[in-house]
């Protein structure tokens, strides 16, 4: 018997799909989100997301070979869809059997989601608006997340309390629909369950629990930050159509504006086509990314978190942060039935 009875009674779909025991995606955050966390969460009840990234493929299999070595429970890998080796990534996947891959970063090459459904696996794809979630859907996409722009990391421009309303009614009811951005409490959670949400995707809650490797200068500097410390990049080439980055404001946020000019300079020189800019610019956050959480460096390292980082305020097990999130959850549905 469920500890969490409504809360499972709503998450049922979710859970069917992923097969854990909690509708709960961990957001796949890179350097982040590797075989340590990514097994822990889903050691917990959730469903842990390999961060693929900008690995190449003999990186992701040694990282898929040692998640499964510490998991005893199923888990994803999400894959960049610029990445100029996908194909071979889905091999990657394919030969360990992964059950479900999120395609992340844009529109879906043509041939990937078929390439991944042949294999035997689902695909779960990113949909920032109502009219893009029904394309994918029709394009063989098993399941959505709708993320909004509170998320930390890549983000799209409408707020989650918004997409919420705009695709919920609309696809919740036939389609697998995850919530994502902004939720760092269980209370948040019971409200998208009850507007049909199959589940929801967490990354900041997560990011500093007791089992992510992140440095613990990386840690401190979420445990110090508030919802408005977390600020999203800004564009400064129109021709160079770059997905916005939160993080927490420091240097790196900086140096990613002039290496925008930079890029923006290849291309004016013809250098580089728009593929190859933005290529370098993926490879730009992923070096950023990897000073801050694995080498430490909160100055000029990039800090990628949401705005519920005010919500991170110590280090955790992953088990404590999941089972206090349902308990939140379930507190939550039981006060409003009860009212």
């Amino acid at each position: 018997m469920s500890l969490y009875p409504k809360t499972s009674a709503l998450m049922q779909r979710g859970t069917a799909f992923i097969g854990s025991e909690y509708a709960i995606l961990c957001g796949a955050m890179s350097w982040v989100s590797e075989r340590n966390l990514v097994a822990a969460i889903s050691n917990a009840g959730g469903f842990g997301v390999i961060a693929c990234g900008a690995m190449p493929p003999e990186l992701l299999d040694a990282e898929i070979a040692g998640t499964k070595a510490l998991a005893q429970k199923p888990f994803g890998v999400n894959l960049i869809t610029m990445h100029p080796q996908l194909f071979d990534l889905i091999e990657v996947c394919a030969r360990h059997e992964v059950s479900h891959v999120v395609l992340a970063g844009g529109i879906p090459p043509k041939g990937s989601v078929e390439a991944i459904k042949a294999l035997g696996a689902k695909v779960i794809c990113f949909a920032p608006t109502l009219a893009l979630g029904k394309k994918l859907l029709r394009s063989g996409a098993d399941a959505l997340v709708i993320e909004g722009n509170e998320a930390g990391g890549h983000i799209g421009p409408v707020a989650t309390s918004v997409l919420a309303q705009e695709i919920l009614p609309e696809l919740a009811a036939d389609n697998l629909v995850f919530v994502a951005g902004g939720i760092g409490r269980g209370e948040a959670i019971a409200s998208y369950l009850e507007m049909g949400a199959c589940g929801v995707q967490l990354g900041t809650r997560f990011a500093c629990a007791t089992e992510s490797i992140a440095h613990p200068h990386f840690k401190k500097a979420f445990f110090r930050a508030n919802a408005r410390d977390a600020v999203a990049s800004v564009q400064v080439d129109p021709r160079l159509p770059v997905i916005p980055v939160r993080a927490l404001k420091n240097k790196g946020t900086e140096e990613f504006t002039a290496k925008q000019i930079e890029v923006g300079k290849l291309l004016d020189q013809g250098s580089v086509d728009m593929a190859e800019a933005q290529l370098r610019i993926e490879h730009f956050w992923a070096g950023a990314l990897r000073r801050a959480v694995i080498d430490g460096d909160v100055e000029n390292g990039s800090l990628m978190a949401g705005q519920s980082v005010g919500m991170v305020t110590k280090e955790e097990p992953v088990a404590v942060i999941m089972e206090e999130l349902m308990a939140q959850c379930e507190a939550a549905l039981v006060a409003r039935k009860a009212a």
